[in-house]
């Protein structure tokens, strides 16, 4: 037998990367230890998403049953016996429902799942094992949107996704496996065929209202934001959060940066340290509808809106003042309130978007009670009499109330007060240890203490909680407001013009109202390493404008997420219906059109495969051709006989072929058979044209 072709096909096979890894990888790791670390690594990033809200001692015994598994599979050791795996279980279970107190519900089933997963993977005895570790891991998988739906959460589910099914392909294979690189890619295809299905069904399955991974009782966890009562400190702690309280899109030219007071919360009553709502911020504009429209616009001053609010727990919605209308929201009734609050019937536990108009001039037609003048005159007895008596001295020389709010106002911008994240620490009489001691503070003390004082002095006043200020996306032309905008400011009760604005914030520190607050903040070192120094060139400011464009892009990626994907409710579903021409679809015709649609989809998928799975190989096609030329000369193939035992019966020395045929088919017999066979080729691949070739010039040498 001459070995040249053999020869050339070694060389051409060790000429390929892909060989040479494959070769390697197989010498260093037997293929049940790589196949099982496979899946401890899929399981690991089942987990890892789960360490950030299950409880530390959980977190700690998955991670320690993970490591324990993979280093029994490292050394080869056996599995633990059950009599040692059962009480652990059980002891495991025992906790969950000490910590959670119960056995259902979203965390304590989630932790549970945890710690079931990884003890099932000591206890993978046998192949149904496995596959109970990867429907396991499915499940698991999918509770990671109880807590995340965000665009960054579904890429690593997709990464997860490939790794799980890589490690089932890699278990399906009874022969040679393939190199791993090849079996991601399967598996990618795998997860791209089922694109199209899932596609349809995200856009036609019939939406509900609400959130879909909410549980009751332990769906709503806490969120960042502000409260309905102030304190101080609490604004302050807000400061530093760069997370996204809401987004807006305008529909007119955005407003100047000293407009942007974004109102939320109205608070009328204090106790001496906290300020709290009153009944007047719950009592509406008109209590049948609640949409009755608080002025009448003004073209000049008058701002569309279109926010994108981020769940806070609570139950005001946020607008420019002064909000003309109470928005829509769906399942949600909102209420505008006398002191032009938004209010919803429920705590907001969802992202919702809303449209709402604002008139940025002051609502010149409000009208006040004398129940609502004796709640916005009232003052804690007992408490901050300094500030009494200053406020009197300032009343004696300033009787006009415009004149005395303007006179405050310029006593704390000609004052020695700061603005400041870190004021010390005030006694009982807080107002009076923040005017005449410490005078340092953030946007809550000014609030409060210029409230307390104008109440001292007789003028009717209030705290009004909400943000001010907002940075432009140049990507996406969206305005992000971040709880690091959160802010407080007053306003007072000035007849004939009604309530109207009073920030002393701004007065003590007025850039805090032109620029974002974190331009204002004390930089740690590396912000100034970064950032530099004012008028120094740095060539770190390339990469500050780098980083700042990455962030806007991703943002901006972000806000899409939430736009298009996460605020698919039923109203846009039916939008999107009636764009289609599908006008007046019920559940039901919804129902039909998806499985129509869907059975195209999975069709057009599936069908090529199936004609593909039924076409000759050439490779087949070829060595058929040489058996049935065998067989006319009266030598067939038996079923039972493979290439290599045919090849020799044919090249017998009892066989009536030529010696040059019997040369010939030993050629191709051993080209065929490594062909078929060999590493690096297999069934699916196809072989190398020149190779081909050959084999089909061996054919016609055997006629």
């Amino acid at each position: 037998m001459n070995s040249k072709p053999m020869q050339q096909l070694r060389a051409e096979l060790e000429s390929k990367p892909l060989f040479r890894v494959s070769s390697t990888y197989m010498h260093t790791l037997p293929r049940d230890k790589s196949d099982t670390l496979l899946l401890l690594s899929a399981c690991a990033m089942v987990l890892l998403p789960h360490f950030l809200h299950l409880s530390w001692w959980t977190s700690l015994i998955c991670g320690g049953l993970l490591l324990w598994r993979a280093w029994i599979t490292l050394r080869g050791q056996r599995l633990p016996p059950l009599w040692l795996l059962l009480p652990l279980a059980a002891l495991a279970m025992a906790a969950v429902y000490i910590d959670y107190r119960t056995l259902f519900g979203r965390d304590a089933g989630v932790a549970m799942l945890a710690l079931l997963l990884t003890f099932k993977l000591l206890e993978m005895r046998a192949r149904r094992d496995l596959f109970v570790v990867l429907l396991l891991s499915f499940f698991l998988l999918l509770t990671t949107f109880f807590y995340s739906q965000t665009m960054q959460c579904l890429l690593w589910m997709i990464a997860t996704l490939l790794l799980i099914l890589t490690a089932q392909l890699s278990f399906q294979y009874t022969g040679a496996v393939p190199p791993l690189k090849q079996r991601l890619r399967l598996g990618a295809t795998i997860l791209a065929m089922a694109l199209p299905l899932t596609l349809i069904l995200f856009l036609l399955f019939p939406r509900i209202q609400g959130p879909l991974w909410g549980l009751p009782g332990d769906a709503h966890g806490g969120r960042t934001g502000l409260s309905d009562s102030m304190a101080p400190g609490n604004i302050a702690q807000l400061a530093l959060s760069d997370e996204i309280a809401f987004r807006v899109k305008f529909f007119d030219a955005p407003p100047a940066p000293a407009k942007l007071y974004w109102r939320g919360a109205v608070l009328n009553d204090f106790d001496g340290r906290t300020w709290t709502q009153g009944p007047a911020s719950r009592s509406t504009v008109d209590t049948e509808h609640g949409i009755q429209a608080v002025s009448a616009p003004n073209p000049g001053a008058t701002v569309r809106q279109q926010i994108t609010m981020e769940a806070n727990g609570q139950r005001w919605l946020f607008a420019l003042e002064t909000p003309q209308l109470a928005p829509t929201l769906d399942n949600i009734a909102v209420r505008l309130t006398a002191d032009h609050q938004l209010r919803a019937a429920r705590a907001i536990d969802e992202r919702v978007r809303y449209d709402v108009m604002s008139n940025l001039r002051p609502a010149t037609f409000d009208q006040i009670t004398p129940s609502g003048m004796q709640q916005a005159l009232a003052l804690p007895h007992d408490f901050n009499p300094r500030t009494l008596e200053f406020a009197a001295s300032l009343r004696s020389k300033w009787p006009n109330d415009t004149a005395l709010v303007n006179a405050v106002l310029s006593f704390f911008r000609h004052e020695k007060f700061s603005y400041t994240l870190e004021p010390p620490l005030l006694g009982k009489d807080s107002v009076d240890d923040f005017l005449f001691s410490s005078r340092a503070g953030f946007c809550e003390h000014y609030a409060s203490s210029f409230v307390v004082l104008m109440r001292a002095a007789g003028i009717p006043a209030r705290v009004v909680t909400g943000y001010q200020g907002g940075e432009i996306n140049p990507v996406d032309d969206m305005m992000t407001v971040r709880q690091s905008d959160a802010h407080a400011w007053a306003e007072v009760w000035l007849p004939p013009r009604g309530w109207v604005r009073a920030d002393p914030t701004a007065a003590v520190a007025p850039n805090r109202i032109e620029t974002q607050l974190s331009h204002l903040l004390p930089r740690s070192f590396f912000g100034n390493l970064l950032g530099g120094a004012a008028g120094q060139a740095n060539w770190w400011s390339g990469l500050n404008d780098s980083v700042a464009l990455l962030r806007a892009n991703w943002e901006a990626l972000g806000n899409g997420w939430n736009q298009w994907v996460l605020n698919y409710t039923p109203a846009r579903q039916m939008g999107l219906m009636h764009s289609l021409g599908f006008d007046q679809l019920d559940w039901r015709a919804l129902i039909f059109l998806m499985l129509t649609v869907g059975t195209v989809a999975a069709g057009s998928v599936t069908l090529p495969l199936l004609l593909a799975r039924n076409k000759t190989k050439p490779l087949d096609t070829v060595y058929s051709a040489l058996c049935a030329q065998m067989a006319r000369r009266g030598m067939a193939r038996n079923k039972h006989e493979g290439p290599r035992t045919y090849g020799r019966r044919l090249c017998a020395s009892d066989s009536p072929l030529s010696p040059s045929v019997k040369v010939a088919v030993q050629r191709f017999m051993a080209l065929y058979g490594a062909l078929q066979y060999g590493a690096g080729y297999g069934p699916d691949n196809k072989p190398p044209a020149p190779l081909m070739a050959q084999l089909k010039l061996l054919l016609s040498q055997c006629r």
